[in-house]
């Protein structure tokens, strides 16, 4: 299930849609914090999201707690983890879970 909160730019080649298990995880997040993530996902996530770079990885043996489409992806910002599956035929990115991810832990024990 989708709210409607969406990340655009006008010159985006990807729609983000945020679910709303993730809207209710970032309206949990401190306003700084909060605002860092979303301008990292529209800046890292309308264009070639399906692309690993330094803070993009695919995580294929993952299996998550929330509802995706295998392969779920992560986006580091920060502390946090942006976790999210890309439909290529839509263009859309789906942002399904924001997590804090301590030092001490894993990705695996975040999700």
């Amino acid at each position: 299930m989708t709210t409607g909160l969406r990340i655009c730019n006008s010159m985006a080649m990807y729609r983000v849609e945020v679910v709303q298990d993730a809207e209710d995880e970032l309206a949990k997040i401190r306003v700084f914090d909060r605002n860092l993530i979303l301008s990292e996902i529209k800046k890292q996530l309308t264009r070639e999201p399906a692309t690993p770079t330094r803070r993009r990885k695919r995580l294929d043996s993952l299996t998550p707690s929330f509802e995706a489409v295998p392969p779920v992806w992560e986006l580091r910002v920060s502390d946090w983890r942006v976790f999210y599956d890309v439909d290529e035929a839509d263009r859309i990115v789906w942002v399904r879970a924001v997590r804090p991810k301590p030092p001490d832990k894993r990705t695996e024990d975040i999700v």
